[in-house]
C-alpha cells in the first residue's frame, strides 16, 4: 500500500455533528427560498397565461346554442341543434362550441349545417365559422371534438335519385384553429357504401 505525502485532511472524516449542521443549513437556504417567492400581484403581472381557477373564478361557459341564431332558411319549422360539443378550439383558454343544426323537419333527413360558436362577455353567442352549409345537402354522422381537433362523418348522395332516408356516399373529415382560420383536411376519400 502506497502511503499519501499529504497530510489528513480533517474534512475526509465525518462525523455525525458535520452532517446535522449541513442539514441545518440545507433547511434554512429552503426556508429563505420560500421567503423569497414573488407575491401574487408580481406574479400575475408577470405570467399573461393563468387559468381561472387560480383567479379563483369559474371558469368561462361554454356557448349555449339554444341561443343562437343560425344562418338556416327553415321557414316556419324552425331549427333543431341534432349534436353539440364544446372545446377549446383556437387555444384561448375560453371553450367553444361546435353545433350540428337542421331543420326541423317532421320526417326525412334534412341537411345539416356545422357551425362554430363563441360568446363574449354577456352577449349572445354568435355563429363565427359555417364548417358544412347545409347547401351542400349533407347529414353528419360521427361527431367529436378532442384536442381542438373537430372530426365528423359527412353522409351525402351520389344521385338527385337516392332517396333521402339513406345516403350512400361518406367522407371522414377534421377541421383545425391553424393561422385564424378552420383548415379541413379528408380522412378518407369519399366512397359508395
Amino acid at each position: 500500500m502506497q502511503t499519501s505525502e499529504l497530510p489528513d485532511l480533517a474534512h475526509t472524516d465525518s462525523r455525525p455533528m458535520q452532517w446535522l449542521v449541513t442539514a441545518t443549513a440545507m433547511a434554512a437556504v429552503v426556508a429563505v427560498a420560500g421567503m423569497l417567492q414573488p407575491d401574487a400581484a408580481t406574479a400575475s403581472a408577470s405570467t399573461p397565461h393563468r387559468t381561472a381557477a387560480q383567479h379563483g373564478t369559474a371558469p368561462a361557459a361554454a356557448p349555449d346554442p339554444a341561443r343562437a341564431t343560425f344562418p338556416l332558411d327553415c321557414g316556419a319549422v324552425g331549427s333543431t341543434v341534432a349534436k353539440q360539443v364544446a372545446g377549446d378550439l383556437d387555444g384561448d383558454d375560453r371553450p367553444e362550441t361546435v353545433a350540428v343544426v337542421h331543420c326541423a323537419a317532421g320526417s326525412g333527413t334534412p341537411p345539416s349545417g356545422v357551425y362554430v360558436l363563441t360568446q363574449g362577455s354577456g352577449a349572445a353567442p354568435r355563429v363565427v365559422a359555417t364548417l358544412v352549409d347545409p347547401a351542400q345537402r349533407m347529414s353528419i354522422g360521427d361527431f367529436t371534438v378532442r384536442d381542438g381537433i373537430i372530426s365528423a362523418t359527412l353522409l351525402g348522395y351520389s344521385s338527385p335519385e337516392t332517396p333521402r332516408c339513406c345516403p350512400d356516399q361518406q367522407e371522414k373529415v377534421t377541421w383545425q384553429w391553424r393561422n385564424g382560420a378552420f383548415v379541413r383536411a379528408v380522412q378518407s376519400e369519399a366512397n359508395s357504401t
